[in-house]
This record gives C-alpha cells, structure tokens and sequence, in this order.
C-alpha cells in the first residue's frame, strides 16, 4: 500500500505543484482552476495570515499572545483575531470583481505571499507580507494597471469570526503623517468575558490616480496604460500584551506609515535573511531543498526570538490543536531548531520554565511530587485537552521530554549558569514527579502503569517502552546536572531509572509495552529508545525493532514523523536505501497542493504540521550533517 501511495503521488506532485528554477519560489498557476487547493500563511511568529486563492481574500488571522480561556461549554483556544486587511474591490455597479485568471507565488528568501490576477479591464498584483520589523502588523501591497479605462474602489472590512460580531465596536480615527491626512479604521472586541481587548487598525496609502473617499474605501481612477499602487497597513495589538491596545495600535500604525513600506520591507527582509544563514541544502535535490525550505519559512514563522512562547503542531496557520503545546513541540521540533537557531530552541524552553508552578499545581492535584506538564497547555501553562481524550490525565512522558530537551539545551550550548539558573530547577522537578509516579515491584524493579502511550492507539497499558524510557533517561540526567550546579541528587533517581522495566517479546524485539500483541500503531514508539533517546545503542537491536515496527505503522492515519525517525535510523545503521525510502514516506504523502503544504497524515488536510516538519528537518540534519550550525 505505501508503495503504490509513492507511486500514485510521484504522478500528481509534478502536475500541481509547479516551481520555478528559483528554489526560493513556489509558483502556483492557475490556483482559480483548482479542484483541490490548501491555503499557505504568512507568518512572523505573533500574527498568521493564511492567504485563500479568492481575490484579496486573508481567510482567517491568528494572534500567538492571545487566547480565549476555557469556559462551560469549550476550552481554552488561540485567538482568532479580527482582520484588518479584509480587502475586496467594487466595480462601479458595486458588483465584486473576479478576475479571469489567478496565480499565486511564495518566495520563502524574502517572506512575501504573491497574487497576481488578471482580467480584460485591469491586472491586480497583491503582495502580503506578514512583517517581522513589526511582527503586531501585516502590510498588503496592490499594483493596478489598467488595460482599459477603468474605475474602481478597494473597501477595507475588518472581518470577525462569528461568535466575535456582538463584542465589536467600530470607529475612526484621523491624523496627519508627513502632510498626508491618514484615515484609520479602528475595530475593537473584547473577549474571556470582557476581561480582554484585542484591538485591530487598518490605513490606505494610495499614490497617484488614487483618492480616499472614505476610512475604509480608496477610489481608483485609471486611463488605459495607467497604474496605481496601493499600500494597506494593517495592526493587531491585545491586552495579553499591551495595557493600553487601542493607543499602542494606532501608534504602531501611525509609526509603520511614518516609516514607509521600503523601510519596513528592508528590514523585515534583512530579518528573514539573518534567519536563513542556517537552513537545509541538499545538493543535487531541488525538489527536497525547497520542500527543506518551505519546512523552515513555516517553523519560523511560527515563532517570535525573545518571547518565551512555544509551537503548535500547527504553529500560527490555523486553530488546529486549539494552539495548544505539546510533546511535539520539544521532541520533534526542538531538536532541529537546537541545530539550526539555539535562540528559538531557547525559547521553547522557556516557556516551560516560566509554567513550572503550573506544573508543581498539577503534581499536586493527581497526588505526585514534583511538576507534572500538561499534555496540552495553554498560553497559561494549564491543561487543556479536550475532556473526551484521555491523553489529558494519562499520557504522562511530556513530562520527561520537557526535562529531557532542556538537557540537550544546555549539551549544546554548554550554558552553566543558564543550567544553574533555570535548567536545572526543571530537571529536578521533572526527575521528582517520576519517583512519585512509580510503583515498585516484588522483584525490586519499577513499573509506570495506567498510561497512554506515544502510540496513542495503546491506552491504559503498563511499562510503556517510551514513557518508561524517558523518564529514566530524565532521573540520569538529573543527577548530572545536580553534580554540575553543586546540589545534591536524589539517590532514588538512579535507583528508579536502573529498576525500570523495558521489557522484550519472544522475538527479541523491544515490547512497546506489557501485554503488546503486534498489533498497528499509531507511530513509532518503541523506536524511540534509539532516537532520539539513545537509550538502546546496539545495532542488532535496534535493527530487529525497526524492522519490526516499521511495517506496524498505520500508512493512512499515522502522523508524518515516525517515518522520519526511521529515517535516522536506517541512516546510522548504514542502509541509505532504506534511510530514504523512510524519509520519503515522511513527507511525500504528506504535501498538499498548490504549494506542497505539509498535511499530519497521509489522509488527513491538518496543515500545516510543524510537528511533521519539524522531524523532516531533523531526519535531513543527521542524512546531510554539513547542514548544521557551525
């Protein structure tokens, strides 16, 4: 079955994903004649503006610093913000215009969404650039040429979810920049009960054949041949950040007109080049290196240096995951930015550091010692998966993979006081929560039982392989750390870890756990005692378990990175065939047309998952090592 998904895709990709000889450009044509078609976003680490193929159409806006607080009926979920580049153009009847054809573009160097859009009485080209010089803004640009004479308005609706509409009030503002009287749309909505506001403000910049008319509408007048150029800027401030949105939005705005586009574009480029000095190159691959790229322009766009804020599996593009945080975002993104950008890495970290005590709150409520992380948190480090999953109360390695990424924070970057200072605290907790979580047994050793496993179709099982694993590995490297920051380890930490059970089948292949009887799995787990924990180290084992559980893997619903660690695997066994064959079952069946946007599984259109892309840039890291930061 695998073999014939490879097969089936190797025809399709070529005819809907087509790329320029530029490896920075993905080029989608004709996008208005699509049957199948998977919006792309721009991000900058705060705002994600996913981009619909509909004439100047952003479909949705997602705000990383808010959320909407659970409550009766719901839970907690990232906010989705009202838009403030909502844009449309009127014919003179007031009828929409729809042009005749669409093409779309990504160049991933410069962070820029391209639309360019023609019909028989003008041509649009719409550029949006979700701007890193100022990540509370987005800019939208518009180039009119007229084939013919030609009248028409671009009107600016500042589109709100639904259940948002009651909560918004709407007004105008009025100043000058430089001689230029700006008009600024202002919407503002209140949210977790009135408690929070999250305040959006849009202005035109219209040069020549241009005329404002109203706040939200600029008039275009063109003679054949004429053309016009627009710049829409748009900002989205909310209390999670500001005390004071509605005037740091309007001064904000005031500010990025003041600037200009040029400026703000210049550094907002320069910013996304300082970031691209590390990124994947495979020679002689094209294909895979824009696919490595559009992996990385989405990772960082997800995430904003210096904010203390962590990923979701899928990042800034969408509500998918509620923009919770889970494991996946310290063991299958993590690793590659720690390769890649240590600054972001960092960052991930410290947004478990800053949740500790929310951790310590809920070790206490289920009667265990030490910090017991969420399965899914929220923006204030609280549970919060759904009630029917029972991966909330009971999938409890996250715990360990916390613990056990900020050890490889500081292996990497051999930061001491930061180990001393922040580190270390983490580990301790984490190492304290698994001595409590333990039951010994007759024989003296230790079982963790009544989990789910990594492989979340395993649920209520005994002596999980990975679980167990992890948080053996947690309690070694806590004494570690111990030993280097001068404190005192627990002696029972390496007593617990020697004593926990990693069982074995008859065959000699690695139990996923006790009671495993062959049947599918939702991805590897077992296989993760290798890499990237390194618990087991012999080759003949390692062999035996991949070539057992790789073909346990369900191909239809299982999530992408499995198939990459296998990948990594296979590679550091020596069997390069095999190695790439995983690899490109770890992101071929995934993409999605026009742009190659990476799906959760084979079957499913959960894009974009950072989670797949995050192990896909990992998996190329280890294949091609002169990838990594030097």
């Amino acid at each position: 079955m695998l073999k014939q998904l490879l097969l089936s895709l190797a025809a399709v990709l070529p005819a809907v994903m087509s790329a320029s000889d530029n490896e920075w450009i993905i080029n989608a044509e004709r996008v208005d004649t699509m049957s199948r078609y998977i919006e792309a976003t721009a991000a900058n680490g705060e705002l994600g503006f996913t981009v619909g193929r509909n004439p100047l159409e952003i479909k949705h806006v997602v705000c990383a610093s808010a959320f909407e607080n659970g409550n009766p009926d719901d839970i907690a979920l990232i906010l989705t913000a009202p838009n403030p580049l909502g844009l449309e153009v009127l014919l003179p009847d007031g009828k929409k215009w729809m042009p005749e054809e669409t093409h779309q573009s990504i160049d991933m160097k410069r962070a820029v969404h391209s639309t360019r859009m023609k019909s028989d009485l003008f041509d649009i080209d719409y550029s949006l650039r979700a701007l890193r010089s100022l990540p509370h803004a987005g800019l939208v640009q518009l180039k009119i040429k007229a084939r013919k004479d030609a009248e028409l308005k671009i009107v600016n609706s500042h589109t709100l979810a639904d259940h948002l509409r009651d909560r918004a009030k709407q007004d105008v503002r009025n100043t000058n920049v430089e001689g230029h009287r700006l008009h600024m749309l202002r919407t503002d909505i209140s949210y977790n009960s009135g408690d929070d506001n999250a305040v959006v403000m849009s202005g035109f910049v219209g040069g020549e054949n241009t005329n404002m008319i109203a706040p939200d509408t600029l008039e275009v007048r063109l003679k054949k041949g004429q053309t016009a150029e627009i710049d829409v800027y748009g900002v989205i401030c909310t209390s999670s950040e500001f005390t004071d949105p509605w005037n740091e939005a309007e001064r904000e705005l005031i500010y990025a007109v003041h600037e200009g586009s040029d400026k703000l574009i210049d550094r907002h480029e320069t910013i996304w080049s300082d970031l691209w000095k590390n990124e994947v190159v495979v020679p002689g691959d094209e294909e895979l290196t824009r696919n490595a790229r559009f992996a990385l322009y989405n990772l960082y766009g997800s995430m904003l240096p210096g904010s203390r804020r962590s990923v979701a599996p899928v990042g800034l593009t969408g509500l998918g995951y509620y923009g919770h945080v889970f494991w996946d975002a310290e063991t299958w993104m993590f690793p590659a930015l720690l390769d890649l950008n240590p600054e972001m890495a960092k960052d991930m970290i410290s947004y478990r550091i800053d949740h500790l005590e929310a951790a310590r709150r809920r070790a206490r409520a289920y009667g265990y010692r030490g910090a017991m992380f969420p399965w899914e948190s929220d923006n204030n480090g609280e549970e919060s998966t759904p009630t029917w999953a029972l991966t909330g109360p009971m999938e409890h390695h996250i715990t360990a993979d916390i613990a056990n990424a900020a050890w490889e924070y500081f292996k990497a970057t051999n930061d001491t006081v930061w180990l001393r200072d922040e580190g270390y605290p983490l580990i301790k907790e984490c190492a304290d929560f698994w001595v409590s979580r333990v039951t010994p047994n007759a024989d003296g050793s230790y079982s963790i039982r009544n989990v789910v496993c990594a492989d979340e179709y395993a649920i209520g099982v005994n002596d999980n392989a990975f679980t167990n694993g992890a948080a053996a590995h947690n309690m070694r490297v806590a004494t570690e750390a111990a030993g280097i920051c001068g404190q005192h380890a627990d002696s029972r930490w390496n007593q617990v870890a020697d004593g926990l059970r990693i069982l074995k089948m008859d065959n000699g292949v690695t139990a996923e756990y006790d009671g495993y009887n062959g049947g599918i799995i939702k991805q590897a787990d077992a296989n993760l005692l290798a890499f990237p924990l390194n618990v087991i180290t012999d080759k003949d084992q390692i062999r035996r378990d991949l070539d057992y559980y790789s073909e346990k893997i369900d191909p239809n619903n299982g999530p992408a990175m499995a198939r990459s660690v296998l990948a990594v695997l296979y590679h550091r066994l020596g069997d390069e065939k095999e190695a790439r064959r995983q690899l490109e079952l770890a992101y071929k069946p995934n993409l999605r047309a026009p742009f190659g946007v990476f799906a959760e599984t084979p079957t499913n259109n959960n894009c974009y998952f950072m989670t797949g892309a995050g192990a896909f840039i990992k998996a190329l890291l280890e294949l091609y090592p002169e990838n990594k930061r030097k």
